[in-house]
């Protein structure tokens, strides 16, 4: 792996919480990717919404799907930019870990229930997963991820939560940068959640190409992709589009970043995490992705089919939580020897559930 001078480097790694010896086969990130892999908390996320609730049907994104594509996207560009791939995809993996069932609306309910008591955000969850929840070594709780992969899990962070995270925290409080790796993996889920949301929008019926086409970037793709091939179907279409415009995207993402590099010049992690933000689109792209995610929650997101399913999953959220915390003997024990808070126990065994297990426990308990 040809790794520049400003890339992680797991032999520099800041290390683990607990100290465990080095592997001879696998350097500590490619490990660390394959804990999060083999990991209760990943295999749920096959059955977690992304836009459409599980039942919805088989072809749309999972958290599970999502993650894989912004693993792909991630890896691309660390390679590009002579980055640590491994530690790319390790965050990438890990960075949704923490979501509830339902997708957002299901946070947004959990937050609404947690008020009183430190309310709940699913960047936070990911990092509480892999740092507590996860029970699979002898020798500690959680999966005793390196620094760098639990500084990018945590994407944000309130200064009120960040001075009680310690080390993995100071970054917020200093206002410095994290790796440039985590700055990838930012930019990298926003990317696939913009292109696939807008696929799967499609596939569902609720967007349609005439639509689709009132987006700049969409339209000029889509008249090149027209203007190549003859009686396209609408399908293919689609799909030669969106291929074209990430393509585009990743592009710029790279140039734009390879500029920052050279104006910046950092030798170090240390220095990327003092330097302004480098990895970043240009303003032309930014605001093509601004137009994108206005278009996505005026046409997607606030249709009416996607507010009935949000307002169900919110629904079903509150009537767990509150019927949870008047009967915490049915909740496994080991959720309550996680926290001296009853509720903060509840609402780590909520944001675990998959759709249909939630939808399960709803219905059997008649709540």
């Amino acid at each position: 792996m040809n790794l520049a001078s400003y890339a992680s480097n797991p032999v520099k790694s800041q290390g683990r919480i607990y100290k465990e010896l080095q592997s001879q086969s696998r350097n500590d990130f490619q490990r660390d990717r394959d804990r999060i892999i083999h990991s209760a908390s990943f295999r749920r996320l096959q059955y977690k919404t992304q836009v459409f609730v599980n039942h919805e049907g088989d072809m749309f994104r999972s958290r599970l799907t999502h993650s894989l594509e912004v693993s792909q996207i991630a890896r691309a560009v660390a390679r590009t930019l002579n980055c640590h791939e491994d530690l790319c995809e390790a965050v990438a993996l890990a960075h949704d870990l923490g979501h509830t069932p339902f997708g957002h609306a299901g946070q947004d309910a959990l937050n609404f229930c947690m008020q009183m008591h430190g309310g709940f955000e699913h960047n936070l969850q990911s990092l509480r997963i892999v740092d507590q929840l996860e029970k699979r070594y002898a020798s500690f709780d959680g999966l005793n991820l390196t620094f760098e992969v639990r500084e990018g899990i945590l994407k944000h962070c309130s200064l009120k939560n960040a001075k009680k995270l310690g080390d993995i925290g100071l970054r917020f409080l200093n206002k410095k940068q994290p790796s440039l790796e985590a700055q990838i993996v930012n930019l990298a889920d926003e990317i696939a959640y913009l292109h696939h949301d807008l696929d799967d929008g499609f596939r569902s019926g609720i967007l349609n190409l005439a639509e689709l086409k009132e987006l700049m970037l969409f339209e000029h793709y889509a008249s090149q992709v027209e203007s190549d091939f003859e009686e396209l179907s609408d399908d293919k279409l689609l799909n030669e589009t969106i291929r074209r415009m990430m393509h585009s995207i990743i592009d710029d993402l790279c140039k734009e970043t390879m500029m920052y590099l050279q104006e910046f010049k950092p030798k170090s992690v240390d220095e990327v995490r003092e330097s302004p933000r480098i990895v970043r689109f240009s303003e032309t792209m930014a605001k093509h992705l601004k137009e994108i995610k206005l278009f996505s929650t005026n046409h997607l997101y606030c249709h009416p089919r996607i507010i009935k399913m949000s307002f169900e999953a919110e629904e079903t959220i509150k009537r767990l939580f509150n019927f949870y915390c008047e009967h915490f003997d049915l909740i496994p024990s080991t959720f309550l020897k996680n926290t001296d808070c009853e509720e903060r126990a509840v609402a780590d065994y909520i944001a675990g559930m998959t759709d249909r297990y939630a939808r399960q426990c709803s219905a059997t308990n008649a709540i």
